[in-house]
């Protein structure tokens, strides 16, 4: 078992080691979760009598198997819940974060594998995210930032970087959700800024949103 503080740090270390194949330094971790780097090294001891982490001087934090089975165990019940928030209880996307961080806390594997059934087994999260299996294994998708796309170039939004409610009432604001096509109509060489056609609307965006969201491209 383990507590909710150290839960946390699985999370945290998991997340940073999807994007790194280094392992992951204590100022990173302490970055992702707005503590001192003294508090994370504590911790991390912890971690390593529990078997989950594993920590070489110069090298870094490196979750174990059983550290990264555990951590997407987690991320899985984050993610799970948000997709009931969203489709059971009509919460909006910009407000299922907050809510999921308390819920995937709760230990019971029966009510997160029935959940699973009820939701009819989802693979992505209201964000786009995807979703570990029971196993831990995460099936990810082909996506690149809007901003890489060039001139002419279509694809589907399929996620965002920023999952900040800011950002995603602002999203909600020009119409741009999950499964909106769309179309990049100019690209200014000024400021990298975006002209876009969402559905049948022209907007145009900063370089900054462009790089928040995700596109598959068509």
């Amino acid at each position: 078992m383990f507590t909710l503080s150290e839960e946390n740090y699985l999370k945290a270390i998991y997340h940073l080691e999807l994007d790194s194949d280094k392992g992951i330094s204590t100022n990173a971790i302490a970055e992702q979760l707005e503590t001192k780097a003294s508090s994370v090294t504590d911790m991390i001891k912890k971690l390593s009598e529990k078997k989950v982490v594993v920590y070489k001087k110069y090298k870094g934090v490196h979750l174990t198997g059983l550290g990264k089975k555990t951590a997407a165990n987690i991320v899985r019940k984050h993610r799970l819940w948000e997709v009931f928030l969203v489709e059971k209880l009509n919460f909006s996307w910009d407000e299922v974060h907050d809510v999921a961080e308390q819920l995937e806390h709760i230990k019971s594997p029966k009510l997160i594998n029935q959940l699973d059934v009820l939701l009819g087994f989802p693979t992505h999260d209201p964000h786009g995210d995807p979703i570990p299996d029971k196993e831990g294994n995460l099936k990810t998708i082909e996506k690149s930032l809007l901003s890489t796309l060039a001139k002419n170039e279509t694809g589907i939004c399929v996620g965002v970087d920023d999952s900040s409610s800011e950002f995603l009432q602002f999203l909600d604001k020009k119409g741009i959700t999950l499964g909106k096509k769309i179309t990049v109509l100019e690209k200014e060489d000024f400021d990298d800024s975006l002209s876009i056609k969402v559905g049948e609307e022209k907007l145009s965006i900063s370089k900054k949103i462009a790089n928040n969201l995700y596109i598959k491209k068509i």
